[in-house]
């Protein structure tokens, strides 16, 4: 194998199909095929539609990623595969495409978590991952923070979410207040035109001395805010309740994240997942890092959301630290645990 292989990655946690193509930390494909269109009329994702899109979009987003890239298959030196944690049909999809591509090929393949391959492909945008460094990863099914010494090998989990994500909570807001699913990037929109302090709405677990989370109550309480206003008869300024709530869940979000920071004595913090493309998070993170003397790094929002590109920029460190490929025989695990880097 070559000094910086070919790594394809490929992922299917959820309800987006992605291929990724890497050498090194250099990124030469990023192609994805969303079902997200196809769960909006249900509120949320459906576990047998993710499966059934991923079926059918797997080859032709490999063979985009090829084309992207100006490679072959053959050209690729070692396959990479999201084994979990996330939607059990679905990861099996990846998984049962991946072993085949690896056998057909004759190639090495590593089955990596989905959660550490959020960390890893941050080094595509602004190099090597500083050792060691706070991870905060918040996305719709995980919102946990990470001491991050090594990501090829060791993963230290400091807190998560006791109830809701906050990508999840956002859904369910956005539900609440008529806007569409996924409701991420619609409460960002409209919450550029509200207030963050028209309502005073609960931050969760916000002095308990954890470095856990909980957006459940937030979530409850934006929903009987609205329900009360409608019953009463007054307007719902939609843009202030978004922004109001929006900023409820970035306060939590970053005043942990730099409280694992001096907790840890990390200088660094590295945010990741879905949530990350969120625009005042990414605004408030810089601002308080700045302050506290802490440099943050967030993935440009295309590589924030599930993407193939993550899990080959995991598989590709995995390679150079001569950690040995997984067997043909993998499971794909819908619970695997963020300590187990590589199955």
């Amino acid at each position: 194998m070559r000094d910086e292989p070919l790594v394809l990655g490929i992922e299917t946690s959820c309800d987006e199909t992605g291929v990724g193509i890497v050498r090194g930390h250099t990124l030469l494909a990023n192609t994805i095929a969303s079902s997200v269109e196809e769960h909006a009329r249900f509120g949320g994702v459906v576990p047998e539609v993710a499966s059934r899109a991923h079926l059918e979009a797997m080859a032709p987003t490999v063979e985009r990623a090829l084309e992207q890239s100006g490679l072959r298959l053959s050209d690729i030196d070692a396959v990479a595969v999201t084994a979990g944690p996330g939607l059990a049909g679905a990861l099996l999809v990846g998984v049962a495409a991946a072993k085949a591509y690896a056998l057909g090929m004759g190639v090495p393949l590593y089955g990596v978590n989905h959660l550490a391959a959020h960390v890893a492909v941050d080094q595509l945008e602004h190099g090597a991952l500083p050792k060691p460094c706070i991870a905060m990863l918040v996305s719709g099914g995980h919102s946990s923070l990470l001491l991050v010494p090594d990501v090829a090998r060791e993963v230290i989990p400091l807190g998560s979410t006791v109830d809701d994500a906050a990508g999840e909570a956002f859904d369910k807001v956005a539900r609440v207040l008529g806007l569409p699913f996924p409701g991420g990037p619609h409460i960002d929109r409209v919450a550029r035109e509200g207030s963050g302090t028209a309502v005073a709405f609960p931050r969760g677990k916000y002095d308990d001395g954890t470095l856990d989370f909980s957006f459940s109550g937030l979530k409850t309480a934006v929903a009987r805010w609205v329900e009360a206003r409608e019953k009463a008869g007054e307007p719902v300024h939609v843009p202030d309740v978004a922004a109001s709530f929006q900023e409820a869940v970035v306060d939590v979000l970053t005043r942990k994240a730099l409280a694992a920071c001096r907790e840890h004595g990390v200088s660094d913090l590295l945010i990741g997942g879905g949530v990350a493309a969120n625009s005042r998070l990414r605004a408030l993170a810089q601002e308080r890092c700045e302050a506290a003397g802490v440099r943050v790094r967030v993935p440009r929002p295309g590589l924030c959301t599930d993407n193939g590109a993550m899990v080959a920029a995991l598989g590709s460190d995995l390679v150079a630290a001569g950690v040995s490929p997984s067997l043909l025989d993998i499971p794909a695990d819908s619970s695997l645990p963020i300590t187990t880097v590589h199955v």
